[in-house]
């Protein structure tokens, strides 16, 4: 049997028609198969890998940290110095009230993370979430997903959960003294790169200021200079009280994190003791990967191309088909008539080396997210394989 044969039978499957693509190599913003074809990659592992893949200081990092120790007991009493030295170059470049560090193995824990910690400190149960979000698919994140399509065939799902539309000045005052967090991406990315308006996040920070609720802010999809700056919410002027960190926060690694303030964080020392806790967060080869990553985004400076790049996607996108193209940054959205015809184009794509897929809530859409490395070159040739798919 071939490995796309044991992949298929061994393999737990999330679709019943995987792309089947066996890549064997990648690097800076390529793919290869194993049949030695080559792919830009436009997703970047969904926003994973923002310095392109195998960047060697990543890789330098993790092998040094391979001849250090692996796993020895990530949660505990042991001080690690890959995710000392992490935390404190990630806080350093943070608001201050954003200065404690838990880490996790994914994004969706840090959503479940964040949930808990809010709770515990306000005493509060309600949680708002808005419609069209995505935090992840385990229980406790998939409760505050924002689309019924994804939650019906797994209810019951977490009780006193309200989600709210997007932009909608109206639903804040559905916000309360009984919410204990309000979660929301700054910018939606499965719906199809959809941006905050009309200083829309200051009135929601005002709401959950009034009544003393606290605001989480997701940028698992659209941190780490995604959207042009650093963090998404520097555009907006507004902090939040618990920032949701993942994918490019680990380099190509798996990690997660949740960042708050010393004193919300320690509410999980006490009533009870080990209020979480978790095997894997802020694994030392991890953090060794994602440090690496973070000082190769700072000292490159590849957040100051970011808006040039965009600025390229968007003067070459031009085509009667293409009905709108939404962008932040490096996270752009091609609207499409319908799944169908993205579909189609996303295949084609696929065939002639492009490598790109569509957003969950936003089938019509193609999506963009390359490595923050791309080139100029490399987007031009991309576009041109993207609007000869869509006339061929």
């Amino acid at each position: 049997m071939t490995n796309r044969e044991f992949f298929l039978q061994h393999v737990g499957q999330t679709s019943a028609a995987p792309l089947c693509l066996e890549i064997v190599k990648a690097e800076g913003c390529k793919l290869y198969d194993v049949n030695g074809k080559e792919y830009i990659d436009l997703i970047a592992g969904i926003s994973v890998c923002n310095v392109g893949h195998r960047h060697p200081k990543v890789i330098e990092a993790i092998k040094k940290q391979l001849d250090a120790y692996l796993h020895i007991m990530v949660y505990g009493e042991l001080v690690e110095s890959p995710q000392v030295q992490y935390a404190k170059l990630l806080t350093t470049h943070l608001p201050k009230t954003l200065n404690s560090v838990f880490y996790t193995a994914s994004g969706s824990e840090a959503t479940e993370g964040s949930m808990k910690l809010a709770k515990r400190y306000t005493g509060r149960t309600q949680i708002i979430s808005f419609k069209n979000s995505y935090h992840g698919s385990t229980q406790g994140a998939l409760s505050v997903m924002g689309s019924e399509y994804w939650q019906q065939a797994f209810r019951p799902l977490l009780p006193d959960v309200l989600q709210l539309n997007y932009n909608s000045f109206e639903d804040l005052e559905n916000v309360t003294e009984r919410t204990a967090c309000v979660i929301a991406e700054t910018i939606q990315g499965e719906a199809g790169v959809i941006a905050p308006e009309n200083n829309w996040l200051k009135a929601l920070r005002n709401k959950c200021n009034e009544t003393e609720t606290l605001l989480v802010f997701d940028e698992i999809q659209c941190g780490f200079g995604r959207n042009g700056t650093l963090w998404a919410f520097e555009q907006f002027g507004v902090v939040p009280d618990i920032l949701l960190l993942g994918k490019a926060l680990g380099g190509g690694m798996p990690l997660g994190a949740f960042v708050a303030d010393k004193k919300i964080m320690d509410s999980f020392t006490n009533n009870p003791v080990l209020g979480h806790i978790n095997t894997f967060g802020g694994h030392p080869v991890c953090c060794a990967a994602g440090l690496a990553a973070f000082e190769v985004l700072l000292e490159e400076r590849l957040i100051d191309t970011v808006k040039q790049k965009e600025q390229c996607f968007l003067s070459l996108l031009k085509h009667p088909a293409i009905k709108s193209v939404r962008s932040r940054g490096l996270m752009l959205a091609v609207e499409f008539e319908d799944y169908k015809t993205n579909k189609a184009i996303i295949d084609k794509l696929i065939e002639q080396g492009v490598f790109t897929d569509w957003f969950l809530f936003a089938s019509n859409c193609l999506r963009i997210a390359p490595p923050l490395t791309i080139s100029e070159e490399e987007i031009k040739m991309a576009c041109q394989v993207i609007l000869s798919s869509i006339t061929t």
